[in-house]
């Protein structure tokens, strides 16, 4: 209990200085997110990835909260997922890199003794399906932070109920470290999770959500599963569902988000963020709750009616068509420009 209590204070304060601290690199290699009003670092990935592996795996190593072999596994699995995400970041690899990837990460790290090989499979393409969700709530200030820590605490919560100790722990440290990085990705960003956070972060949660689930009810799992991942995967829909209505092609960026629309509507960046936090709680809770016991499979379904009415009441909602981040540079060389021009005739 100490120590977990010690290593959840130290992931978020080391978290926080970390992603300080790499803002000027991530600058200097042109690791930036270029989606927003200005371009931001992208050096909450490295700093969530490097805190995470570093707390988790040296308590493991020093014995004073043993991982486990499977869950040994799934950290080193979701390292070389987040140094994937890293190289999509500073190269831009085409989108079924990181999915590919993704996918072949998760086939490895899931308990099949326990869900038997289709239902494997199907946990192997949901696991990868959440990853990428989460990459995509990197997309306005706070969200990603927001709904990662709360969404981990959750999962944490859920395998304590199972005496699961080192998902617990693991998931308690990742948590901790989102939310050291989300005191620099609070409105106005100073850093960004980037494909290598996000997809770090998502894959962590959603495989060990499956190892806590794993052997249960497939029916009453899947829907502790969807809660505890309710707003990633109300957002992915969205995207989705947006843009095969509107005949845009999937796999091209374009600010249609969950974020994105409901700024639209008039909404602070800050309330947005608060707003989506709370729905994601909302979700958590109610997965914990019936995990636990403490309520039944059916208010996963009150869970699901809230997502759908969400959907259906911004998939309409009209959007830009591309990223237009402001350039104040060049619109004041513009005007210097003009205003030389006319001075000289």
């Amino acid at each position: 209990m100490l120590y977990g209590i010690a290593a959840t204070v130290a992931a978020l304060l080391l978290a926080a200085l970390l992603t300080a601290l790499l803002r000027a690199p991530a600058r200097r290699l042109g690791l930036l997110d270029r989606r927003r009003r200005r371009p931001v670092p992208l050096s909450g990935g490295a700093a969530v990835m490097s805190v995470t592996g570093l707390i988790a795996g040296g308590g493991d190593a020093l014995g004073l909260v043993p991982l486990g072999t499977g869950v040994g596994a799934l950290l080193t699995a979701g390292a070389c997922v987040g140094v994937l995400g890293l190289a999509v970041d500073a190269w831009r690899l085409r989108w079924w890199v990181p999915l590919a990837g993704t996918t072949v990460a998760a086939v490895f790290v899931v308990p099949y003794e326990a869900t038997g090989g289709p239902g494997g499979l199907l946990a192997a393409g949901w696991i990868a399906a959440v990853a990428a969700a989460f990459r995509g709530l990197d997309h306005a200030d706070g969200v990603a932070g927001a709904v990662g820590t709360v969404t981990a605490f959750g999962v944490a919560a859920c395998a304590a109920a199972e005496l699961m100790d080192g998902i617990a722990a693991l998931l308690s440290v990742l948590a901790a470290a989102l939310a050291g990085f989300l005191l620099h990705n609070w409105h106005p960003a100073r850093a960004a999770l980037g494909a290598g956070g996000s997809l770090f972060a998502g894959f962590l949660i959603a495989s060990a959500a499956v190892f806590t689930r794993a052997g249960q009810g497939v029916g009453t799992g899947a829907g502790v599963l969807f809660a505890l991942t309710a707003v990633a995967c109300t957002d992915a829909v969205l995207v989705v569902l947006a843009r095969r209505l509107a005949r845009f092609p999937l796999t091209r960026g374009r600010p249609d988000h969950l974020g994105h629309r409901m700024r639209r509507l008039g909404l602070a960046p800050r309330a947005v963020a608060v707003l989506i936090g709370t729905g994601a709680l909302g979700g958590v809770l109610v997965g914990v709750c019936v995990h636990t016991g403490r309520a039944s499979g059916d208010a996963v379904l009150w869970v699901a009616a809230v997502a759908v009415m969400v959907v259906l009441a911004l998939v309409r909602l009209p959007t830009t068509p591309v990223f237009r981040p402001r350039q104040r540079s060049s619109t004041a060389s513009t005007q210097v420009t003009e205003h030389l021009r006319i001075r000289g005739g």
